[in-house]
């Protein structure tokens, strides 16, 4: 399964994003210009049933990786991965053969869900939107809207097939929490650092932590880029 793509950027390097549930390729739109900026190439995918991919067979983190491989070129110089993005990054980074990734509060652990009300948040309201995102840009709202229609809810099941925390990286890997993080609580983030991950905090930041505070998620890349 291809996905579909957006693209910032013409510079020599390839940086490659990937969303997580309920909204799409857009979620970047505050990100990927300042990568464009600093010389990558950044493509970021619609994962299956969200944006203007179709929908998938089956809904796991393995089952979405292998359409991210089907569509993405190999090796790229950085990728990286938001909350169950994250997850999907995680399965695809050995084949895609990324230089370095980064995981963006990643959704790891699995937590008790209720899958009802998360299929119901499709019919969410503006004023629902910007209640649950008070720091989110109108435009982040707009767009998230917008992906909400297209949104597939029976991807929420890829929810039940979490990887649990992952030991050593295989690539130079930093994991950017959220702050406080609710996916990865300070025990877990301590356990990541001794396996060596290296592990940093935007204090402030919800989960969305690139649409919360866009300049503290790109602070939290110094270095890495």
């Amino acid at each position: 399964m291809r996905l579909a793509v957006r693209t910032w950027g013409e510079g020599p390097r390839t940086a490659v994003l990937v969303h997580g549930i309920m909204t799409d390729s857009r979620s970047w739109s505050g990100i990927a210009p300042a990568l464009a900026d600093r010389g990558y190439r950044v493509l970021a995918v619609d994962l299956p049933g969200h944006g203007a991919s179709g929908p998938a067979r089956t809904y796991t983190p393995a089952a979405l990786a292998t359409a991210l491989l089907d569509t993405l070129p190999p090796a790229p110089d950085l990728a990286v991965g938001h909350s169950l993005g994250s997850a999907v990054l995680l399965s695809a980074a050995p084949a895609l053969r990324c230089a370095r990734t980064v995981h963006c509060d990643p959704a790891w652990l699995p937590r008790p869900r209720d899958l009802d009300a998360l299929r119901a948040v499709k019919h969410a309201t503006r004023q629902e939107v910007r209640a649950a995102h008070p720091r989110w840009s109108d435009d982040d709202v707009t767009a998230e809207l917008e992906a909400l229609a297209t949104w597939d809810p029976a991807s929420v099941t890829a929810l039940q097939h979490l990887p649990g925390l992952p030991y050593a990286p295989a690539v130079p890997s930093l994991v950017l929490l959220a702050g406080p993080s609710e996916r990865i609580p300070p025990a877990q983030a301590a356990t990541l650092r001794r396996r060596g991950w290296r592990v940093r905090t935007v204090d402030g930041a919800g989960h969305t932590v690139h649409r919360d505070d866009p300049a503290g998620f790109l602070r939290g890349l110094r270095g890495w880029l």
